[in-house]
């Protein structure tokens, strides 16, 4: 039996702290030389190592919301690094009160227990939406 955490519990390692906003140990899920591929965000992005991930997970401290993870779906699939994770976060924008659900899906492989990469098909247009 391995000592790593599996792909299921890594993920959902990240969108607990996502969801309870607490940056600080969100990079640490992830490899040295990780990828995260945000093929869907305007433009798409790409966050390339872990102090990358940092900044982009920073923001989230100043963001207005409060948000849970929802109708969450982990696919395993034939190989066992790689998980496909289907949820929504669903949440509340603080300062104008308007609610919101962003769909994902997340495309991830997870080697030794860190993300080495992910592409995550977020509805980023929901989202942006909700912080106007």
């Amino acid at each position: 039996m391995s000592e790593f955490a599996t792909p299921r519990a890594v993920f959902q390692r990240l969108i607990d702290g996502v969801t309870a906003r607490r940056p600080d140990g969100l990079p640490q899920l992830y490899a040295e030389d990780a990828v995260v591929v945000h093929p869907f965000a305007h433009p798409a992005s790409r966050l390339e190592g872990r102090e990358a991930l940092r900044a982009h997970f920073a923001r989230l401290e100043t963001l207005p919301v409060e948000m849970k993870a929802r109708n969450v779906v982990v696919h395993q699939t034939a190989d066992p690094e790689v998980i496909v994770a289907e949820f929504e976060y669903a949440g509340r924008n603080t300062e104008t009160g308007r609610d919101f659900v962003v769909p994902n899906v997340f495309v991830m492989r997870v080697r030794g227990g860190r993300i080495v990469e992910s592409r995550d098909y977020a509805h980023h247009q929901a989202f942006e939406e909700a912080m106007a």
